[in-house]
């Protein structure tokens, strides 16, 4: 029966001399910079949401004071436009009714 497996004494790529560690450990090196770069780019970023929420934040109830205002000014002109029109169909109600007995 023959085996899959060599069955020679060759050492494996994984235990091959140590030529290969070296090369293996600049390539960690260098992907921790890069992660630490990464790191400091997310902290930076982060300040900045963080100052652009409160910012934000300050819009958010200045519009909210506009909305507030605008809601003031135009409910009055609203209940006055009502008010001024259901007085004039009740005026122009009865002056109708008012010709209607002549």
């Amino acid at each position: 029966m023959t085996s899959r497996f060599p069955t020679s004494n060759a050492p494996r790529l994984s235990t091959a001399p140590s030529s290969i560690k070296p090369r293996q450990l600049s390539h960690l090196h260098a992907q921790l910079a890069q992660l630490s770069a990464n790191l400091a780019d997310l902290e930076n970023l982060l300040r900045m949401t963080s100052v652009q929420a409160e910012s934000v934040r300050g819009l958010g109830a200045f519009h909210g004071g506009l909305f507030m205002a605008a809601s003031k000014v135009l409910g009055e002109e609203t209940i006055a436009g009502s008010a001024g029109q259901s007085n004039n169909q009740q005026q122009s109600r009865s002056e109708a009714g008012d010709t209607s007995r002549d």
